[in-house]
């Protein structure tokens, strides 16, 4: 019985529309001015590209410098070799960042989804609050963040360390990961729920198998997006931190007294890479997960 819910279900998610004849000019129209050889939103396009790679570039070129220096001297993989040989602090403030991105981030996709489900499924009262609160840690400035965090760990006489790190990261990544769960469940269809129910799908059949799969791009992107900004966090972690929790921004700040050591170029060569194979990863399963659902 089951089965034939979710053969039905999925019959209706890939059956697809013949387009109207307005829908298949409005496609002519937009291939046509895809082919145009210059306009301003693609020259807008490119500015902002160059603007944010260019960075991206010097740094690259700059870790293979044989000098500390802005002049390029020689080709050289000194850096490399100091960052993999010699930078033991470099590499332990690395992985606090890490623990502390991937263990908030999955807390707050589990939080965040399950907070954004249970407020688009469900109707109870105080529900236009609840989601106006939700979004708070996004407008208000980090610092206040920080600082309110500072007292609350204070007021329950918490001490400073990776877990109150983990607990404010946490804390504002949640709201972004319910973001974008929600957009994704705006454009769910509910009748599917109805369908499914009315085939004899339980109500945990129907979350596990049509629901979560549906929205499990939004899910990865929040998640993501959660892992991105707690890896690039600063104000609020300096709040946050205490002896023995010392992530890379606040390690590459404390360099900056005595000067920026091309070590962190050489870094952060590193960290392109291992994002560029993850982003590619991803898009290759969630295009093989498309594929088969």
């Amino acid at each position: 019985m089951a089965k034939n819910v979710f053969i039905a279900i999925h019959e209706v998610l890939h059956s697809k529309k013949p387009l109207s004849e307005n829908a298949r000019h409005a496609k002519r129209t937009w291939k046509k001015a895809g082919q145009r050889k210059w306009s301003f939103s693609k020259t807008v396009l490119w500015i902002t590209l160059l603007f944010l790679f260019i960075p991206l570039f010097v740094i690259v070129i700059y870790s293979f410098n044989d000098s500390k220096g802005a002049e390029f001297t020689n080709f050289s993989m000194r850096w490399y070799k100091e960052l993999f040989f010699n930078s033991n602090a470099l590499w332990q403030a690395l992985l606090n960042s890490l623990i502390v991105a991937f263990s908030s981030a999955l807390v707050s996709t589990l939080l965040g989804t399950m907070a954004s489900i249970g407020v688009n499924w469900y109707k109870f009262k105080g529900k236009k609050f609840i989601q106006t609160l939700t979004y708070l840690p996004m407008v208000l400035p980090e610092v206040i963040i920080g600082i309110s965090m500072v007292i609350f760990f204070s007021g329950i006489h918490l001490p400073l360390g990776l877990f109150t790190v983990f607990a404010a990261h946490t804390t504002f990544c949640l709201p972004f990961v319910f973001l974008m769960v929600n957009a994704r469940l705006d454009e769910f269809d509910y009748s599917i729920i109805e369908a499914a129910h009315d085939l004899g799908a339980t109500e945990r059949q129907t979350m596990f198998k049509i629901v979560v799969p549906a929205i499990f791009p939004g899910i990865l992107s929040g998640f993501l997006m959660a892992i991105t900004m707690s890896l690039e966090d600063f104000v609020i972690t300096f709040f946050v931190s205490g002896p023995g929790s010392t992530t890379l921004p606040l390690y590459v700040y404390s360099m900056i007294r005595f000067g920026v050591s091309p070590v962190i170029n050489s870094l952060s060569v590193v960290m392109i890479l291992i994002t560029c194979i993850i982003a590619f990863l991803c898009r290759k399963g969630l295009k093989g997960f498309a594929a088969g659902h």
